[in-house]
């Protein structure tokens, strides 16, 4: 299969208001100990968490998803904005010889008074089902960072 050559069908763009300030959006993706509560898909889990967070710094995950296949991704920060920008490379091998998505993932964080409006840009896919794979795991990845969100306000 032929990879599309229009960039739009090769973007994934996800848009969500969180029901916290932008200054917790944005720390939930500052630490390890906050990652691990919510980075992933539903009922996975990150056994590994390393993450050196500053401009060129890398990371690397482990997603274990419940069937005991492993999902790894690292990459490296190119952009760190305190509260309002992070931007980093996503390459994703799970154990090929290649990466078989090798990308940029940016976030933005807009203050609504008091919530945030988070939009991510990741871009740009090799093909649309590759497009299409990340797309319900980035969305239960940020339902779950809801929940954290939530629990974090409230204790």
């Amino acid at each position: 299969m032929e990879a599309p050559t229009d960039t739009v069908s090769r973007t994934l763009v996800i848009t969500r208001t969180f029901e916290a300030p932008p200054r917790l959006v944005f720390l939930a993706w500052s630490k390890p100990e906050h990652l691990v509560r919510w980075f992933g898909p539903n009922d996975f889990t990150l056994p590994t968490c390393e993450q050196d967070f500053r401009v060129g710094g890398a990371y690397r995950f482990c997603m274990h998803a419940p069937d005991g296949s492993d999902h790894w991704v690292e990459g490296e920060y190119l952009e760190i904005s305190e509260y309002d920008k992070l931007v980093f490379t996503w390459t994703r091998s799970d154990g090929l010889p290649e990466p078989w998505v090798d990308n940029v993932v940016t976030l933005t964080f807009e203050d609504l008074g008091g919530r945030t409006k988070f939009t991510m840009h990741h871009a740009f896919f090799n093909t649309t089902s590759h497009r299409d794979e990340h797309h319900g795991g980035w969305v239960e990845c940020y339902d779950r960072l809801a929940g954290f969100l939530d629990q974090y306000r409230t204790s």
